[in-house]
């Protein structure tokens, strides 16, 4: 009833929550979690598809475990059992079978809630298990209650799926329509997880601001309505959302950045493109002016919102014009922080099939750079504007050197400040003293909660 348990998560934070529920599930079974894979008695590669040359890293990764368990057989330690969960065995499962017979089992991320019975079916030698279809089932009914995020800052998961298909995308294709949790079991999830620790949770979606789950009188209730309702939740202090799309920012979600105290004013609203042609091309369904007056709405209602983005560049087609469009954008809305990536295609995505337009990856590499140094310089300039000033931060961790700790900002810093490790827990007042490029330091405040513990 010992076994060592390896799992090794890439991507978004989705995975990660997938993961630690995947590692829930086997806990039953006597599974432990090891970081080291030569140690592990079953080791999960729990993929995305997402970043350029998925598939590669994948199969390199599984070449890696291949000998890892050849050597653990070599030395008499016993077997490993080789496992690819996630959006590339979803896309790809068949295929990873051809290439690697080796591995035991592959499943996509709404089938994980099997891994028990995959698990018993590999230990008896019934062959390789392929699980890669959507079930009727949603899997979250057949998680156990224990199976929770105990951190002091914790995801918990209210809507998977996306059915908006834009072309550079494969979200739809991996992880299926949206489906949104009811509102009875996300409250109940979250009222555990206040119980275990946690105080700051964050929403996790692939389209997060298109929940529609059911509310207790059996209509679809919006997201808006379940941040009010979990607000409601004693002790939780702070409330996120990740990842929305611009056509869902509706009304009663921008006004509830104004309205909802615990709501922390950041959000993470991905545009991807300032060209409308482009925009179009990605089958995004909104302009580069309609993003802007949502920002426009959104800092109407809450003046201090933190905003971050994503932006590809290089999508098939894109003009020097278009690029700087792009640009033009960024300088408008002024990110906080931001995420920037050279497009690289697909398999299966409309715009996959753009190969006649493919930019050329020098350009590609010279415009990522333009666009990466205009966002750091707005990056610094932000949390520079934070010096001489007071935030509360929810201390979460030790930090690297000696009597340090490190928390998070309501904006999503990362604060360094000088403190005894007894404080982890507090949300404290800081005075910032220094604005770096990814993170800001200070000292506590005197008297503050955290600096009387």
């Amino acid at each position: 009833m010992n076994k060592k348990l390896y799992i090794s998560t890439y991507g978004c934070q989705m995975n990660v929550y997938d993961s630690a529920r995947m590692a829930d599930l086997m806990s039953p079974l006597g599974y432990s979690l090891t970081n080291k894979p030569a140690d592990a008695d079953m080791a999960i590669l729990n993929t995305c598809h997402i970043r350029e040359k998925a598939s590669e890293k994948t199969f390199s990764e599984l070449g890696r475990l291949r000998n890892l368990r050849r050597d653990k057989k070599s030395r008499d330690e016993g077997d490993m059992i080789i496992a690819v969960a996630g959006c590339v065995a979803q896309a790809e499962g068949a295929e990873i079978m051809k290439r690697a017979p080796y591995v035991d089992m592959v499943f996509g991320p709404q089938s994980y809630h099997h891994l028990p019975e995959m698990v018993a079916q590999a230990t008896r030698g019934v062959g390789h298990i392929l699980e890669t279809e959507f079930p009727v089932e949603p899997k979250f009914d057949h998680l156990p209650e224990e199976a929770i995020d105990k951190n002091l800052s914790a995801f918990l998961t209210v809507q998977e799926g996306c059915d908006k298909f834009c072309a550079f995308c494969v979200v739809p294709y991996t992880r299926g329509a949206e489906f949104s949790r009811p509102v009875a079991a996300i409250i109940d999830e979250a009222k555990r997880m206040v119980a275990a620790g946690t105080r700051e949770i964050t929403l996790l979606g692939q389209n997060v601001n298109a929940y529609h789950g059911e509310g207790a009188d059996g209509k679809s209730v919006s997201l808006a309505r379940l941040i009010k309702e979990l607000a409601e939740v004693e002790g939780l202090d702070r409330l996120r959302y990740t990842t929305s799309h611009p056509l869902e920012m509706s009304e009663d979600l921008c006004s509830a950045h104004r309205d909802i105290d615990i709501l922390m004013p950041y959000l993470h609203l991905p545009v991807q493109a300032g060209s409308d042609r482009i925009l179009a091309a990605m089958n995004r369904r909104h302009t580069a002016d309609e993003y802007r007056r949502i920002i426009d709405k959104l800092r109407h209602y809450r003046p201090d919102l933190a905003l971050s983005g994503d932006f590809i560049v290089g999508f098939p087609g894109e003009t020097d014009q278009e690029f700087e469009d792009t640009l033009q954008l960024v300088r408008d809305v002024e990110y906080a922080q931001a995420y920037s990536f050279k497009y690289s295609p697909r398999p299966g995505t409309p715009a996959a099939a753009l190969d006649g337009e493919m930019i050329d990856e020098a350009v590609k590499s010279e415009r990522l750079a333009r666009l990466q140094a205009l966002l750091n310089e707005q990056q610094l300039a932000y949390n520079r504007s934070f010096v001489g000033k007071e935030i509360d931060v929810l201390l979460e961790r030790e930090g690297k050197r000696e009597g340090q700790l490190v928390g998070r900002s309501p904006y999503m810093q990362s604060v360094f400040v000088p403190s005894p490790s007894h404080r982890i827990g507090n949300i404290a007042t800081v005075i910032v003293r220094e604005g770096n490029a990814n993170s800001l330091r200070g000292e506590l405040k005197p008297g503050s909660v955290a600096d009387a513990a």
